[in-house]
């Protein structure tokens, strides 16, 4: 049984030990993130999950492809064939983003604490806590920072110690997107909290624009949860 508390723990100790490998291609990855951040923005809006963490599972699960789930990486058009399966098919990447962070373990949309050790650990169990039972940093998190250097699970259940993940982590991605906006924070209020929720006018959760993205995605939850 994983202690998440020694988990989250254990990642802000190396958030703040933490030098990043390979900068520059994370830097490049998290430029082409941040161009995109009025999408995720829009699912944040609609979930409560920060949009970079939101870009960085994106990233992680897919490499950014827009006809990909953010729950696995299957084509979210089609039912999904795997972990988790059986979703879809849906009508467009923001609904299927929705449905992950809302529908899928471990329900991002639930989670609260948003500071860096808790972002990190969300993040962490949204891909799994092998590692952390193995108490190993998870490439899904430190490949691309010192904090990594090999040892990946190849495919469910088996673990190969000599495997270097050749993908970014999360916390790498993350590190160059407070590079590139500063206003980008782990402390609380500016990830935690939308920036549509300081003006009530502005499209939100409860009050999407006309026609956008966000009120489709309201639509359809409503439709299916029966409410008006």
């Amino acid at each position: 049984m994983v202690d998440l508390n020694a988990l989250s723990a254990a990642n802000a100790k190396r958030w703040a030990n933490a030098k990043p490998t390979r900068k520059a291609e994370a830097a490049n990855v998290a430029l082409r993130l941040y161009k995109a951040r009025q999408r995720y923005r829009a699912v944040e809006r609609l979930t409560g999950v920060p949009w970079p963490a939101i870009a960085v599972i994106h990233e992680r699960e897919s490499s950014q492809q827009w006809n990909a789930s953010l729950a696995q990486g299957d084509p979210w058009d089609r039912v999904s064939i795997h972990v988790p399966t059986g979703r879809g098919p849906f009508d467009s990447w923001e609904t299927a983003a929705v449905d992950a962070l809302v529908k899928c373990p471990p329900f991002l949309a639930h989670h609260k604490d948003w500071s860096i050790a808790g972002t990190l650990t969300a993040l962490e169990t949204y891909n799994g806590i092998g590692y952390a039972a193995r108490a190993v940093p998870s490439p899904y998190l430190w490949s691309g920072t010192d904090q990594y250097r090999a040892g990946k699970y190849v495919r469910d259940g088996v673990y190969d110690p000599s495997k270097v993940d050749p993908q970014l982590g999360c916390a790498a991605l993350l590190m160059a997107l407070t590079e590139l906006d500063p206003n980008i924070s782990f402390a609380g209020a500016k990830i935690a909290k939308s920036s549509a929720s300081a003006d009530p006018a502005r499209p939100s959760l409860t009050n999407p624009s006309k026609g956008s993205i966000g009120a489709f995605v309201v639509n359809l939850i409503r439709a299916i949860s029966g409410r008006k």
